[in-house]
C-alpha cells in the first residue's frame, strides 16, 4: 500500500467514526441544531489537542505524519476499538500498542477448552501470559498424569519444569529443555516483568531453584521455534513429540500448545495406551 494510499484510507477512516458519535456520546453540550450527524471536526480537534486545520488535513489524507502519541488521543476521542487503534497506527507505520496490563486468566474460555479436546490423540494444553496452565486435554492429563491434582497457585508450566520431581524424570533432555523454556519466558514475559503477578513468580522460582537463578542470570532471551521433544513416559518409554504452539485471535493473552508424533515408534496405537 503506498503512502498516499495510507493516508487516504485513515482519513477517510477518522471521518468514519467522527460521524458515528455525537456530542452526548463524550459529554459535550448538543448545542445549536447540526447540518450533518456526528461529531465537528473543531471538537474532535479540541478534544485531542491538535488544531483544527492540522486535523482537517489529517483527514484529507494530506502528508501530515502524526505521531504516535496524536493518534493515540484521536482513538481515545473517537473510541476506537483496540483492533481499529491498531489498524490506525499500522496506516501510520507504527506498531499495535501493548495489550492493557488486565489480570492473566486463570482457567481457559469455553472454545479454548473445546478447541483442546478436540485435539483427539494429541496432547494439547494452554497457558497465559504467566505461563499459568489454563486448560488441558484427555491426552496431556495421561501424558503428564497428575496435572488435575497440581495445586492452582502451582498449575504453571515454569514452576513445574523447575520444581516438580516427575516433571523431571519426563524430561530426558531436562537441562536443554529447562534453559530453552526460561530463555523463551524471558522473551515473552519482559515487558511485564515490572507486573506483580510476574515478578512474583520469578521471585518465587528464585527462591526454590538453584538452577533458575543460575539461567536467570544469565539473561538468555530466545523465540520459540517450533521442534522436537523427546519425553520419557513411565508407561510407553520414549516418546519423540513435535512441539507447536499457536495463538488465538480473540485471546492474543493465551497460547496453545500441541504435541504431534514425528516418528513411527510414536504410533496412534502406542499413543493411546496412555488414555
Amino acid at each position: 500500500m503506498s503512502g498516499e494510499t495510507r493516508r487516504g484510507e485513515l482519513g477517510a477512516l477518522l471521518r468514519s467514526r467522527r460521524g458515528q458519535l455525537g456530542p452526548a456520546d463524550l459529554g459535550l453540550p448538543a448545542g445549536p441544531r447540526r447540518r450533518s450527524p456526528g461529531l465537528r471536526r473543531e471538537e474532535v480537534a479540541a478534544l485531542s489537542g491538535v488544531s483544527v486545520t492540522w486535523y482537517t488535513w489529517l483527514e484529507q489524507g494530506r502528508d501530515t505524519h502524526p505521531s504516535r502519541q496524536v493518534l493515540d488521543a484521536l482513538a481515545r476521542t473517537l473510541r476506537l476499538s483496540e483492533a481499529e487503534h491498531a489498524y490506525v497506527l499500522s496506516l501510520a507505520g507504527y506498531s499495535a500498542p501493548r495489550p492493557s496490563a488486565a489480570a492473566a486468566p486463570r482457567t481457559a474460555p469455553a472454545h479454548v477448552q473445546r478447541l483442546l479436546d478436540a485435539q483427539v490423540g494429541l496432547a494439547a494444553f494452554a497457558i497465559a501470559s504467566d505461563w499459568h496452565i489454563v486448560g488441558w486435554n484427555a491426552a496431556y492429563a495421561a501424558l503428564y498424569p497428575g496435572i488435575a491434582e497440581v495445586a492452582d497457585e502451582d498449575r504453571n508450566l515454569l514452576w513445574l519444569v523447575f520444581t516438580d520431581p516427575s516433571v523431571r524424570r519426563l524430561l530426558p533432555r531436562w537441562e536443554e529443555d529447562s534453559r530453552r523454556f526460561l530463555a523463551e519466558f524471558r522473551a515473552e514475559a519482559g515487558p511485564r516483568l515490572g507486573e506483580t503477578g510476574v515478578a512474583a513468580l520469578v521471585q518465587r522460582l528464585r527462591s526454590a531453584s538453584a538452577r533458575f537463578e543460575a539461567g536467570w542470570s544469565d539473561h538468555d532471551v530466545r523465540g520459540f521455534t517450533s521442534r522436537e521433544r523427546l519425553f520419557h513416559h513411565p508407561r510407553t518409554g520414549d516418546l519423540r513429540l513435535e512441539h507447536h504452539q499457536l495463538t488465538p485471535a480473540d485471546h492474543p493473552d493465551l497460547q496453545v500448545v500441541v504435541y504431534t508424533p514425528i516418528d513411527d515408534g510414536c504410533t496412534p496405537a502406542r499413543w493411546a495406551t496412555l488414555l
